[in-house]
């Protein structure tokens, strides 16, 4: 299994529910996901992003089937509109 996280700072830390939404959006995209959960930073608590996705796949072809995938291309271009930064891993589990 991999699993892929993706953190985002936000130019806007109020658009942080609808990058939420649209990240959920991508749940069950793709045969071989496992695991897809969105969070947003909570106030008081530590955090260095604003926005959090914490996914699970079968394997590298779901992994490779869910990055190119039309919606989840769509959804990328929007959050990047929003986005001041991003940080990814991808590893084995």
């Amino acid at each position: 299994m991999i699993r892929h996280i993706v953190m985002f700072q936000l130019k806007r830390a109020e658009d942080a529910p609808q990058v939420k939404a649209l990240l959920d959006s991508c749940k069950g995209l793709v045969p071989g996901m496992h695991e897809f959960d969105v969070g947003i930073k909570t106030e008081g608590l530590e955090a260095t992003a604003d926005v959090v996705l914490v996914s699970t796949f079968a394997d590298a072809a779901a992994l490779a089937a869910y990055q190119p995938h039309p919606h989840h291309q769509g959804v990328v271009a929007q959050i990047r509109e929003m986005a001041a930064g991003r940080q990814v891993i991808d590893y084995f589990v």
